[in-house]
C-alpha cells in the first residue's frame, strides 16, 4: 500500500469528546498553547488556503475600473468634446487654419458616420445577441447554483458521516475503557485474593508445624 493510500490515523473525536467541557483546566491549557503557536501572516486565513486572486493584474484600466466599483464611486462624465465641432478660434485668414478646421470635420463626419452604421447593426442584431448572452448567463448562473447546492448537501452529508462514525467510535472506545476497567479490578482482587490465601496457607503451614512438632 502506498502513502497516499494509507489510512488516515486521527487521535481525537472532536464530535464525541467533551473533555475539555468536563475539565475547565484543560481548555485552558489549550488555549495557552495555541496562543504560542505562531500566527499566520496578515490576511491568510491558512496555510493550506491558496492566496486570494489579485484581478486584472495586467490590465491597469479594468483595475481601476474595479477600484472605482468597490469604492462606490460615480462614473466618469463622457468627454463630450471629441463630438464637437468649434469653428478656428485663432486667426481665420490663414490657410492653414481653415485645412486643420476642414481636417477636423471631415474626422468627425466620418466619426458619426461609423457610428450610425454601428448603431444600426445593433438595432439589427443587438437584442437576439443580448437574449443570447443573457440565456448564457442564466444558465451559467443556474449550473453555478445547483452546483453550490450540491457541494453544500454533500458538506452536511459528509459531517453527518463524521458525527455518526465518530459518535460510534467513540461509545466503542468508551466501552472498552470500561470493560479494561473491570478487568483490571478483577485482575487486583484475584492478586490481592492470592495474596490472601498465600498468606492463609503459610499460617495453616505454620500451625501443622507447631501441631506435628516438625
Amino acid at each position: 500500500m502506498s502513502t497516499n493510500d494509507a489510512p488516515e490515523l486521527l487521535d481525537s473525536l472532536p464530535y464525541y469528546d467533551n473533555d475539555l467541557d468536563v475539565h475547565p483546566q484543560l481548555r485552558r491549557k489549550v488555549e495557552a498553547e495555541l496562543a504560542r503557536q505562531p500566527k499566520p501572516p496578515s490576511g491568510v486565513l491558512h496555510a493550506k488556503v491558496p492566496p486570494p486572486i489579485n484581478l486584472f493584474e495586467k490590465h491597469p484600466l479594468l483595475a481601476a475600473e474595479l477600484v472605482r466599483v468597490e469604492s462606490h464611486q460615480p462614473i466618469p462624465p463622457l468627454d463630450t468634446t471629441r463630438y464637437q465641432l468649434p469653428a478656428p478660434q485663432e486667426d481665420v485668414s490663414t490657410e492653414e487654419i481653415w485645412a486643420k478646421a476642414v481636417k477636423n470635420a471631415k474626422a468627425q463626419l466620418e466619426h458619426q458616420r461609423i457610428r450610425h452604421t454601428n448603431l444600426s447593426l445593433l438595432q439589427a442584431y443587438g437584442p437576439n445577441s443580448w437574449k443570447i448572452h443573457n440565456y448564457l448567463l442564466e444558465s451559467s448562473a443556474t449550473r453555478l447554483e445547483k452546483a453550490v447546492e450540491q457541494l453544500k448537501e454533500r458538506t452536511v452529508e459528509v459531517n453527518r458521516e463524521r458525527k455518526n462514525a465518530q459518535t460510534r467510535a467513540g461509545t466503542q472506545l468508551t466501552s472498552l475503557e470500561t470493560r479494561w476497567t473491570e478487568l483490571i479490578s478483577n485482575v487486583l482482587q484475584i492478586e490481592l485474593a492470592n495474596v490472601a490465601l498465600e498468606d492463609e496457607v503459610a499460617k495453616l503451614a505454620m500451625k501443622e508445624q507447631e501441631l506435628t512438632g516438625f
